[in-house]
């Protein structure tokens, strides 16, 4: 089981604050292009990615009893 945490937009889009896929291993990409055939309104192009509070690049490995993090660029003023 992975556990990914939704910020922001990410997590308005998709109604909640936190999924958990039934997954053994899977890279950040791949998490990505997954969740966002479950979910087409949302786009994880440009967010930041942290697995068990480590930023994570695209072929990282997610294992089982991992936590990911979505975090899409803030603007404000």
């Amino acid at each position: 089981m992975i556990k990914i945490l939704l910020f922001a937009d990410l997590q308005e889009k998709v109604g909640k604050p936190e999924l958990e896929l039934k997954l053994e291993q899977i890279t950040v990409e791949e998490l990505k292009s997954e969740l966002q055939k479950i979910y087409p309104l949302i786009n994880l192009e440009s967010v930041m990615t942290a697995v068990n509070e480590e930023y994570a690049m695209a072929d990282d490995a997610i294992k089982s009893g991992d936590t990911v993090a979505f975090i899409p660029p803030v603007s404000g003023g």
